[in-house]
């Protein structure tokens, strides 16, 4: 399935070794998969769009590549011992021509880059000498060079992350022409020098640029490791998105398997009994993400253990809150807080660890959560209550926006009092407000600031960034799929080549 375009080195690293190292990885990829937290699958026509924009990187590598020097020498008929070194070695002016590739199933990724045009300058030394003439030289060259490129990389294990191997890599020459500066028609003897000094620079740079292939790819690997590391890092909290096995390849997609194992203060989440398998993926959209609810879950505990599940509302705003119309009335000493006293503050935050579950249905999500109502008393509320909540939660992305809608299923008032009172039990109607308030204030409020709190942390990480089209997120039993397609983000282009240019 050839696809014309430049050559594919984000395709097998941007989805690929982006996802990090690990340990060790299982030969077998079903015995993987119990293993494994999270999936990537990237299918053919991601791989036609990171295709289309590889060609600058190739580029901006070649030009800065400094090439060793090459010295050698060689007894020539007639002329006796050459000796003759290759100094100061840069290429120039390169141009790609044409690519193709296509995904080759169980193997890796074969590519064609036709018609690379290139210049290699440096400083030519050789001296020769016999019975007939002994000269010595040393001056400027150019050779002018046109290069077809082939390149099968294999995707395999190794160092304990998602690897490339491009040691198949091989250059045909259609034009290999060196120009001596200043010595535009050289006599036969010296034709016949510089005639095989080209045949030794060949050789020389046909090892070195499958050399500088390794190294594009190597390079390109450790900026997308170290983004990706900073992309899932905040804080105390990370996760481990370590493959798991090999990369399953198929003419229609690339996928890879990773631990998802989130990481807090020194401890690590563990799953052992995945329920994935490829059936659960389609092939119509660009890119699919496969999230289990074991890695959901351990994220919401360390959350919950760094502090993070806390809401202060104050002020005109809280004030603004409770103007909603709810079917209880308000109990008297709410009111009189809200208005009467100089800085009411509700703080509310997680006061258990937050389980979820998600079904075909939607994902489900259990917490209980405490709150207090300070009215002019910073340390003693003039409330406090406690409350179970469960609700349905759907999450959608939009307008470069994370959005969440909640349907509370469930709220039951666990304890309320008011600690400043002779008698600090609420009764019934008073329950009555405070579960009618969580449910149509306070899960609300919450959400709205979960949504703003993860766009901005999602914008820190440069997903903003991303032309994101049309996301999905699918519900399933265990798991949920995030389908999508995109535009290439041109920002990490540009990042990677500003960092390996300077």
């Amino acid at each position: 399935m050839p696809c014309n375009g430049s050559p594919p080195l984000l395709l097998l690293l941007l989805f690929l070794s982006v996802f990090g190292a690990s340990q060790a990885c299982l030969k077998d990829p079903a015995s993987a998969y119990r293993f494994t937290g999270a999936v990537c699958r990237l299918t053919y026509p991601a791989a036609v769009v990171l295709n289309e924009k590889t060609t600058k990187v190739i580029e901006a590598a070649f030009q800065h590549a400094r090439y060793p020097d090459v010295r050698g020498e060689k007894s020539l008929l007639f002329i006796g011992k050459v000796i003759y070194g290759l100094e100061n070695l840069e290429i120039h002016n390169l141009s790609i021509g044409r690519s193709e590739f296509e995904l080759r199933p169980g193997e890796g990724i074969g590519m064609k880059i036709s018609n690379v045009s290139a210049v290699f300058r440096g400083t030519i030394q050789y001296g020769y000498g016999g019975w007939l003439v002994n000269v010595t030289h040393s001056i400027d060259f150019e050779i002018e060079s046109q290069i077809d490129l082939g390149i099968n990389p294999k995707l395999y294990c190794g160092e304990g992350q998602v690897a490339a191997d491009t040691s198949d890599c091989y250059l045909n020459f259609h034009k290999l022409h060196l120009q001596l500066q200043g010595d535009k028609e050289p006599n036969w003897l010296k034709k016949l020098v510089t005639n095989f000094i080209t045949f030794t620079v060949k050789v020389a740079i046909k090892g070195q640029i499958c050399k500088e292939i390794n190294k594009v790819a190597n390079i390109l690997a450790d900026f997308i490791q170290d983004t990706a590391e900073h992309f899932l890092t905040d804080g105390n909290i990370s996760v481990d998105i370590s493959v798991t096995a090999s990369p399953a390849i198929t003419a229609n997609y690339i996928e890879s398997y990773h631990k998802g194992l989130t990481k807090y203060n020194n401890t690590s989440a563990v799953i052992s009994d995945s329920v994935f398998h490829p059936s659960q993926l389609t092939e119509q959209r660009m890119l699919y993400f496969w999230l289990s609810d074991q890695v959901f879950n351990p994220m919401l505990a360390a959350a919950h253990q760094d502090g993070r599940f806390q809401l202060n509302i104050s002020g005109a705003e809280l004030t603004e809150l409770f103007k909603t119309s709810l079917s209880t009335a308000m109990p008297e000493f709410i009111r009189k807080c809200l208005l009467e006293s100089g800085s009411p503050e509700l703080r509310v935050w997680s006061s258990s660890v937050p389980h979820l579950n998600t079904s075909t249905i939607g994902t489900t999500v259990w917490v209980m959560a405490s709150g207090q109502l300070h009215c002019g008393s910073p340390d003693t509320p003039t409330l406090f209550f406690e409350t179970d909540v469960a609700m349905e939660v759907t999450a959608s992305y939009a307008d470069k926006k994370l959005i969440l809608h909640g349907n509370p299923t469930e709220t039951i008032v666990v304890q309320a009092e008011l600690p400043l009172q002779n008698q600090p039990l609420l009764d019934q109607t008073q329950v009555e407000f405070i579960k009618e308030a969580v449910e149509k204030i306070g899960i609300p409020k919450v959400l709205s600031a979960l949504e703003i709190e993860l766009t901005r942390l999602l914008d820190k990480q440069g997903v903003n960034l991303f032309d994101i089209s049309n996301p999905v997120v699918l519900p399933r039993d265990g798991f949920v799929v995030i389908e999508m397609d995109f535009g290439f983000p041109h920002h990490l282009l540009v990042e990677f080549l500003r960092k390996t240019l300077q």
